[in-house]
């Protein structure tokens, strides 16, 4: 072995240089595995909660809607069947915005609102034998926001929808980035100087034929906390990540909980009804203003097409299960969360001490031979405190990191 480019050594050795590369290989293979194993549960905390939550929003969006499509079959029977369209594009875009569309909640119950005037006026307001025209129906809609036939009630479901939803989709965004700052550390790229500084610990001793021994606790630090140097960067920004999702879960109850503001949608939509019919007349006279009088033509209205039951099998589903409401389940999973605070700050401390270096007071591999203890100095964690490392040259933060690290600093902001 004359040509050993890491392994070299005073005595013989029983390595060529083909086995060396091949120990390279093996030696990146087997601590991209104990990054893994180490972040497992973490991942797994954050995946299954992530996913978990998206279902319960996901169901919680088909209750109030069908909440809200059984109020106009059980008391607005003559629309129901124009009003529920209206009611399911409606639902489309809160799951849209929840799951991260780029749209407004002030837009979308806009939307709702301008639509639905068109069928209240036509069965409510203004009841004939036959359907408004289409175009009067558009200038009944484009004229909703000036005659404001429910009264306050679109603004004030503005102001739910946005204060309830806002916070959940940013929690989702949140709990999808945790999983992708632990994919990023989990598939680090490792520094050449990193890989032979790896190579030396966990497998040069074979080449002398001690492949029992293990690295010194001193020496498995300075190593792992060279190689980890960027990944320790992420420390300050985890730990303000996983605060700032405990401060926003804790916001997220009470009035503006969306369970809360979702499953009362329809009774919103009821005071609106019940202003316009009340207010009728006067309406009627402001359209006339505006629109001039209803031009109408042959009527088409269907009953009432939605499937009630299929609804309600959900409803006593999540009503059994409402003991474990989203509140105390965001609670219980900030309280895991939290163990994990100092995971990044203490990740090459975390590897040493569990798997990689020899127990203390036993012989040890220090790079160079078996000795009785690690004798240079044993550096800190962070790129700063890499400069004095006598094993590993560090050369500056991985761009892959900056971009997470960058991340983190967003999310964290919104």
């Amino acid at each position: 072995g004359v040509d050993l480019q890491v392994c070299t050594s005073k005595n013989p050795t029983c390595c060529t240089k083909k086995m060396e590369e091949r120990y390279q290989t093996a030696a990146k293979q087997d601590i991209q595995q104990v990054l893994q194993t180490s972040s497992a549960t973490l991942k797994f905390l954050i995946s299954r909660n992530a996913a978990t939550f998206q279902e319960t929003f996901e169901m919680l969006i088909r209750l109030a809607e069908n909440y809200t499509s059984t109020l106009f079959c059980n008391a607005y029977r003559n629309m129901a069947a124009e009003a529920t369209v209206r009611v399911q594009e409606f639902f489309t875009d809160v799951g849209l915005f929840l799951f991260g569309t780029d749209i407004s909640t002030e837009e979308f119950v806009n939307r709702f609102f301008d639509t639905l005037f068109p069928v209240v006026y036509n069965h409510v307001i203004n009841p004939g034998l036959t359907d408004i025209s289409l175009e009067y129906a558009e200038c009944l809609r484009v004229a909703r926001r000036d005659i404001r036939p429910f009264g306050n009630v679109p603004k004030k479901a503005i102001g739910q929808m946005g204060r309830s939803l806002s916070p959940s989709r940013t929690f989702l965004q949140a709990l999808n980035l945790g999983i992708e700052v632990i994919n990023t550390t989990d598939h680090l790229h490792f520094s050449k100087d990193c890989s032979r500084a790896l190579l030396r610990m966990q497998y040069c001793p074979h080449c002398q034929g001690l492949t029992l021994s293990k690295p010194c606790m001193g020496y498995c630090l300075n190593i792992m906390r060279g190689c980890l140097a960027d990944v320790a960067e992420v420390d300050l920004h985890w730990r303000g990540y996983i605060q700032s999702l405990e401060e926003l879960s804790s916001t997220m109850s009470g009035a503006y909980d969306i369970e809360h503001v979702l499953l009362n949608f329809h009774s919103l939509v009821n005071d609106a009804l019940v202003q316009a019919r009340v207010n009728g007349p006067e309406l009627s006279e402001q359209v006339n203003k505006i629109c001039g009088p209803p031009v109408r033509k042959p009527t088409q209205s269907p009953g009432c097409s939605f499937d009630q039951n299929k609804g309600n099998q959900g409803l006593k589903m999540f009503s059994r299960d409402n003991e474990e409401t989203l509140t105390n389940r965001r609670k219980e999973f900030i309280s895991h969360l939290r163990h994990y605070r100092s995971f990044y700050g203490g990740l090459a401390d975390q590897l040493c001490g569990n798997e990689l270096a020899a127990a203390d007071g036993l012989p040890c591999w220090n790079g160079e031979d078996v000795v009785r203890s690690y004798t240079h100095r044993v550096v800190g964690s962070g790129i700063k405190a890499q400069s004095a490392n006598p094993e590993v040259k560090v050369k500056g933060t991985d761009p892959v990191i900056s971009q997470i690290i960058d991340k983190l600093k967003h999310v964290i902001q919104v």
